[in-house]
């Protein structure tokens, strides 16, 4: 017995691994793979950082992070491990320079005392030559006639003092003359600006990046694919509609248009809404009695126009005394139209059978004045008899005379 209770006693003072150690020991959770796959070209630094670094970002309940990577199924890189080439960095992989070899799927592990995940990221590297341009080029938008900017991308892991960054821009592998009126590089910052942008600025870019580690010096460069679209133009806004007054029924259904035509202006620029005594629609009827129908944007005959309806759901009484306004606002210009809601004559059946009581009354009449005329004509018709046959009996006698 005494034996026995030693071995319990032991037993309960051992320290016990924690469960969540175990599972995170034995099953590490697969976030899957990151949506972006990175295009790099051989010969340069390249820096992975791990995807899922997102979801860990303020993350004090889990303190003590500690991240891997390996490639595939090969071994792991062990962080602080200061490899020839490759190694981790403050939870980033350094790879200099890439090689094409290097193309593959690359898995980070994350992991704490009682949690673990794992997110895979893909990396392609290709060879440095013109025809890998089209893969790894950054797309960039400008617009015509504007003060735009080109932006060096993904230069952070390189760029630890910024007053000291320095970039080269080039232009169709020309170096470009930032001194002039065209083109300016802003000095700490990975961005060119290019002034009154043309057609002809569209192209190719490529801004390079001087990196030194262990005493050797590299090139960080990216290749900027610059597209150029035109200037929306905009125009002053004009409502068209509604009517200054508007006749409903009290209890129907009503929706009134706010139409305005823009030309050949712009609809994104342009806002309209409705207001119902000098305050939104939303604000004035939270149940949603009244409210603003959905935004149409369309062109008729080469021209746009933006319509907003106001909707009521149904007409009461209290609509009859609110002063509603439709507004249009853009950059060159705010107007207003002031509508009102009157309520429509009711139907009656009086006024409705007035024209054909009128019309039975005429008809009546014209009956009547025929009758009264026929029996007149049947009267005098019946005397005429009378007298003709008397003459007639008179006429044998003069016949007999005669012979």
């Amino acid at each position: 017995m005494l034996v026995l209770c030693l071995c319990m006693v032991c037993a309960s003072a051992s320290p016990t691994q924690p469960e969540g150690h175990k599972v995170a020991a034995e099953n590490c959770q697969y976030r899957g793979k990151h949506f972006k796959t990175s295009f790099k070209v051989e010969g340069e630094p390249v820096v992975l950082r791990c995807p899922q670094v997102r979801y860990w970002l303020g993350a004090s309940a889990r303190p003590h992070v500690n991240m891997t990577w390996h490639k595939n199924d090969s071994a792991p890189v062990a962080p602080g491990k200061d490899g020839p080439r490759v190694w981790v960095q403050d939870g980033a992989l350094w790879l200099v320079p890439a090689v094409q070899g290097d193309s593959g799927t690359y898995i980070c592990t994350v992991r704490n005392a009682s949690y673990c995940d794992e997110m895979s990221i893909e990396l392609r590297v290709f060879e440095n030559t013109e025809a890998s341009l089209p893969v790894v080029s950054y797309p960039q938008i400008l617009t015509f006639a504007t003060t735009g900017s080109l932006v060096c991308p993904e230069l952070s892991e390189f760029t630890t003092n910024k007053a000291d960054m320095k970039i080269q821009w080039y232009k169709d592998s020309v170096l470009l003359d930032e001194d002039n009126e065209k083109f300016s590089s802003v000095r700490g910052t990975a961005r060119l600006l290019i002034h009154n942008v043309s057609a002809a600025d569209a192209g190719s870019y490529r801004c390079a990046l001087a990196f030194g580690r262990r005493g050797r010096r590299y090139t960080v460069t990216r290749h900027i694919q610059l597209r150029v679209n035109r200037k929306q133009e905009e125009t002053i806004p004009v409502i068209i509609s509604p009517h200054q007054t508007i006749l409903a029924s009290l209890g129907s259904t009503l929706a009134i248009p706010c139409k305005v035509f823009l030309g050949a202006g712009t609809h994104s620029t342009t806002m309209l809404w409705w207001m119902a005594n000098n305050t939104s629609v939303d604000s004035a009827y939270q149940d949603g009695r009244v409210r603003e129908g959905q935004r149409l944007e369309y062109s008729e005959n080469n021209e746009n126009y933006i319509e907003v309806p106001l909707i009521f759901d149904p007409v009461i009484r209290k609509d009859l005394t609110t002063d509603f306004k439709c507004v249009v606002h853009n950059t060159l210009s705010f107007q207003m139209l002031h509508t009102t809601v009157k309520e429509a004559a009711s139907f009656s059946w009086g006024i409705a059978l007035a024209p054909l009581s009128l019309l039975v009354l005429v008809l009546g009449g014209i009956w009547m004045h025929r009758r009264y005329k026929h029996r007149t004509g049947k009267a005098y018709g019946l005397t005429a008899l009378r007298t003709g046959h008397q003459d007639f009996q008179s006429y044998p006698s003069k016949i007999k005379e005669i012979k």
